[in-house]
């Protein structure tokens, strides 16, 4: 495979470049070792737990993108050792004691933050066995790699052999969240990943989707079913559109000198700050899925590019929640890739890479990348119908964890589900049924409703640049990207993990979560 970054230049001082540096004033610790001896253990404990993170993650990346098929039992086996070593780290008892002595001394705002989190992860993980522990992980390893072939054989069969273990492991560790935190089991599960949500505030924001949603879809069917659009005529050269994703990456300012990109089965953002791993996947066939995937896996790079680097090894510097990493995957996909400022720009870059041709003029683009069409696959799935395969997957997750049903119920369900909200028929398909997303064969349970959650707070985040901003939208049709950057770097990125997620929302855009935004933001890029 050629150099990532090759024959892709940038100008030394162009403002791409410039959006790449770090912040020039990062949050800095400020407390002395010797007035906080406590923290600065912890501190210590949890840079160690930073260094192996690193090292997991791109073993994670080479898993998923680059290792042979013959190192799957080996690599299930060591990933199990580094979680189990890891998680040794993690309820150290010396922590306890050091967790209850920093709290009295003289720290920092951040420092307590900092410290706040810190406890966040020492009480999941004392929640949780180290025999479990890897138990969890072997268990995902074996799912993960043997649905790679599973899933293009249709094999749920097989699939079930292993996603069972899967399932068994997620209600035990679910159980024991639960009983530590106070939490239902399903509600413990999504707090990994969106800490303070729960099914009480998710079940009525899901009810009301489903009040306006089928009814916004229809009537944007409605209106598009006259329109003419042009399709584009491939094939499209893999390596083109692997030019094509690098070319349009760098413009929206990642860092190549401290990322990559790479192909994998599910595209995924992974790696660490200082060496961001993303992949997209390519079909020759077409290659608006491959570009969307990688601007929306951009999205998650720049946060995790530009989170405050003095701070990097610590918890405090953590992305605040999957639902806020989700906003700026979802900022990047659907607020900037589908602006008609944007697609005017991008327009150029795609006839460079596939050759002329009617079907890039940028007001043809533009309805390709807005089309409404109920499809099986949740990746590929457009703006509107989105939240109804999140929502799918929500219920049987949910229940599926809540021990209501089995996962022999699982192809039931879905048939159930898709037919309901999306009108499609599902029988017999498993590839492109329940077996299409790698979360389940990973454990990842209660991380789907964060991409609903993304999507709205995108919408929310946007809506305030617009109030903030002047003149942003004329600034895009410029191809000005600085603002939006400048913007999230301030209100995102650099606050990080500093405050809870409903703060730093308000502080952000002067609310909590509103739904409000996501509706009306729909409203105006489809109905108007």
């Amino acid at each position: 495979m050629p150099a990532v970054g090759a024959g892709i230049e940038v100008a030394p001082e162009s403002p791409t470049a410039r959006l790449c540096r770090p912040n020039p004033q990062p949050m800095t610790p400020d407390a002395s070792a010797a007035s906080s001896p406590a923290y600065h253990r912890l501190a210590a404990t949890f840079r160690r737990l930073h260094h192996l993170e690193h090292l997991q993650s791109l073993a994670y990346w080479d898993q998923a993108a680059m290792m042979p098929s013959g190192g799957a039992a080996a690599r299930a086996d060591a990933l199990a050792e580094v979680a189990a070593l890891m998680h040794g780290l993690r309820t150290d008892p010396v922590l306890k004691d050091d967790l209850a002595r920093a709290a009295d001394e003289p720290l920092t705002d951040h420092q307590r933050a900092n410290l706040r989190e810190m406890g966040r992860e020492w009480r999941a993980a004392n929640a949780l066995p180290p025999a479990l522990v890897q138990r969890s992980q072997l268990a995902t390893s074996r799912c993960e790699h043997a649905w790679r072939q599973q899933r293009p054989a249709n094999d749920w069969a097989g699939f079930l052999v292993n996603f069972r273990e899967v399932v068994a492991v997620a209600r035990e560790e679910a159980a024991l969240l639960s009983a530590s935190t106070g939490l239902r089991p399903y509600d413990a599960l999504m707090d990994r990943f969106e800490p303070g949500m729960r099914c009480a505030q998710l079940d009525p924001l899901f009810a009301d989707l489903r009040t306006w949603l089928p009814g916004l879809v229809r009537q944007v069917q409605a209106r598009q079913q006259h329109e003419v659009v042009i399709q584009p005529v491939g094939p499209f050269p893999v390596e083109a559109q692997r030019q094509l994703c690098q070319q349009v990456m760098q413009w929206l300012g990642f860092d190549f000198n401290h990322g990559r990109l790479d192909v994998s089965t599910h595209p995924f953002a992974g790696g660490s700050p200082e060496d961001v791993r993303l992949t997209t996947r390519y079909e020759t066939a077409e290659f608006i899925t491959s570009l969307l995937g990688a601007i929306h896996e951009t999205g998650h790079g720049r946060y995790e590019q530009n989170r405050p680097r003095d701070w990097l090894d610590q918890p405090v510097s953590m992305a605040r929640s999957m639902g806020i990493h989700e906003s700026q995957s979802l900022s990047f996909e659907l607020q900037l890739a589908r602006h008609p400022g944007v697609i005017a720009h991008l327009a150029p870059m795609i006839r460079q890479a596939f050759g002329d041709q009617p079907a890039f003029a940028p007001d043809n683009l533009l309805k390709l990348v807005t089309r409404v069409r109920p499809g099986l696959i949740r990746v590929d799935a457009d703006e509107l119908t989105y939240a109804a395969h999140v929502m799918l997957r929500y219920g049987i997750e949910r229940r599926l964890i809540e021990r209501e049903i089995e996962p022999e119920d699982v192809p039931t369900l879905w048939d159930e589900g898709m037919a309901e909200l999306l009108g499609l028929d599902t029988r017999g398909n498993y590839r492109d049924g329940p077996m299409q997303d790698v979360h389940w064969p990973e454990a990842m349970f209660g991380y789907f409703p964060c991409y609903t959650l993304g999507a709205m707070y995108a919408a929310q985040w946007f809506a305030t640049m617009r109030r903030e901003v002047p003149g942003l939208d004329a600034g895009l049709h410029a191809g000005q990207l600085a603002p939006v950057f400048d913007w999230l770097n301030q209100h995102i990125w650099q606050p990080a993990s500093r405050w809870p997620t409903d703060e730093l929302a308000r502080r952000a855009s002067g609310e909590a979560l509103n739904p409000a935004h996501y509706r009306a933001h729909l409203e105006a890029r489809y109905l108007a």
